[in-house]
């Protein structure tokens, strides 16, 4: 039985024909910057659905705390909404979890899951990262975040072939473009977000995509995540935390083929 759904706020945007697919962002991200690359690929076979988090894209800023139940079921709402009752969900970092959610809160919903650069319950590792992010952004020192955030969001090799020029002009563009929701990111992951409970609970089609170069979410919690869900399937791209950047035609791939697969 499902949890009853609230009334959608969040903006989105909706692609495609066929089965349904609902993206589920990252924190700091957004439907455009996190998925914009594979968008048509996915729209190619399916009916996306793709909600910006609070405080990103086409969603306001939050005026209270967010929780994860919470987010999960206005996504889920946000699908339902447009017209697309059952679907398969494509989560990317915080979006794993927040997916995982919303397929345990609504299960005669989901149909699939696809978990990229994911993770149960942040480790101290991750905390120590994602309290350094918050600690910059309160901070207001918008630069260094960027630069931070390039460190570990980019793989040692895509870093390493960039020039000066390109590197100061990411950073710039980074620091200029933060979302104003991502406060309220971070706290939801160092505060509340745990699914280890709820992995062992998922029955429906689940592929685990690794991002092996990943500095910030590492393979250690892409393994907890496929260890632990019942018939997972596991595939691996050499990127850093952003496939969306470094690999993005592989990535679009390995979502379209498995989706694609699981419905055969």
């Amino acid at each position: 039985m499902s949890t009853a759904l609230p009334n959608s706020r969040l903006g989105r945007v909706v692609r495609g024909t066929g089965p349904g697919l609902l993206l589920a962002h990252g924190a700091g991200g957004g439907i455009d910057a996190n998925y914009g690359p594979i968008l048509d690929t996915l729209a190619v076979e399916h009916t996306v659905v793709g909600p910006d988090y609070p405080g990103t894209g086409r969603t306001p800023r939050a005026a209270a705390p967010l929780s994860l139940d919470g987010l999960a079921d206005e996504l889920v709402a946000t699908a339902v909404e447009e017209g697309v009752e059952t679907f398969a969900i494509a989560g990317y970092s915080l979006g794993s979890p927040v997916a995982i959610r919303a397929a345990t809160r609504h299960p005669d919903r989901v149909t699939a899951l696809v978990l990229t650069a994911g993770f149960a319950h942040p480790n101290p590792r991750f905390l120590l990262a994602a309290r350094m992010w918050r600690d910059l952004l309160r901070a207001n020192d918008l630069e260094r975040l960027a630069g931070f955030l390039s460190l570990i969001g980019l793989s040692a090799p895509a870093l390493d072939a960039i020039d000066q020029d390109a590197l100061d002009t990411a950073i710039k563009t980074t620091a200029a473009t933060i979302p104003p929701g991502t406060p309220e990111h971070l706290d939801l992951i160092i505060d509340h977000v745990d699914v280890r409970a709820d992995l062992t609970a998922l029955t429906v089609p689940t592929l685990v995509i690794s991002t092996t170069l990943d500095q910030l979410v590492t393979p250690y919690h892409h393994r907890q995540l496929s260890n632990a869900i019942p018939g997972a399937r596991y595939a691996e791209i050499q990127t850093g935390h952003l496939p969306f950047i470094e690999q993005p035609e592989q990535w679009g791939a390995l979502i379209r083929d498995f989706l694609r697969d699981s419905r055969a």
